[in-house]
């Protein structure tokens, strides 16, 4: 495990960190086979911001679920880091997932009862982090997401802007090296759309980071490095 972790942690700026090739998807509704998911690929390169457009039920989400290790493809490969999926056991795919990869979703997600500092914190302590330590990098994480006033207050005190700046800081927690967004500006008001979205976009470069994220608005895709489309379930 200690020997797929290195390797991730040596990609190199623009070397290629994830690889798609010929994904498939098929789930089984009402006895009948529904094919979500129906071939084509891509690379991701560190450093590499990616936008993924297509109609709705296209697969988007499907395709960030398999790439983010939630799910796995009915046939294909995804290869992170030059270590293939396929072979990986579930316990190497939560650590992968845990260490390398962080996720934005169109709603925040954020554990109601705990305050945003604990809820950033989580994601560290969860990885073994020493207490003070995942604290005080919480703190620096709401600092550079412009949402540090914000640290003790719990996600019901906030507002819809802050609860998602504050879910990108907690995306952020482990210092992954791939980020996935679903619409992750989907459920905020244009204002607010624009800001976490350019926060997002500016951690990402500062942190030279990799990210693929969802999304409908054009205007947003267009301030990516380069699109990908899914038509009729193939990537391209």
């Amino acid at each position: 495990m200690s020997n797929i972790l290195n390797s991730l942690s040596k990609v190199k700026q623009g070397d290629v960190i994830l690889s798609v090739r010929d994904i498939k998807k098929t789930f089984i509704e009402g006895g009948q086979p529904l094919h979500i998911l129906r071939g084509g690929g891509f690379d991701l390169h560190r450093g590499e911001i990616i936008a993924l457009v297509g109609q709705s039920g296209s697969g988007k989400s499907t395709l960030l679920q398999c790439v983010g290790l939630l799910d796995k493809p009915s046939a294909g490969s995804i290869i992170i880091g030059g270590t293939s999926v396929q072979k990986m056991d579930e316990d190497m795919r939560t650590k992968i997932r845990r260490n390398k990869i962080g996720f934005v979703y169109q709603k925040h997600n954020l554990l109601s009862d705990f305050t945003a500092l604990e809820n950033v914190m989580l994601p560290m302590l969860a990885n073994g982090m020493d207490e003070n330590l995942a604290r005080a990098h919480a703190v620096k994480l709401l600092k550079a997401a412009n949402v540090a006033h914000r640290a003790s207050h719990v996600p019901g005190e906030m507002s819809g802007g802050e609860q998602q700046r504050t879910a990108v800081a907690r995306a952020l927690a482990n210092n992954p090296d791939i980020l996935l967004a679903d619409e992750p500006t989907g459920s905020l008001d244009p204002q607010h759309a624009g800001a976490v979205f350019d926060l997002l976009l500016d951690l990402v470069r500062k942190n030279k980071m990799a990210m693929l994220f969802v999304t409908h608005d054009m205007n947003l895709a267009a301030r990516a490095d380069r699109k990908i489309t899914i038509n009729n379930g193939v990537v391209k």
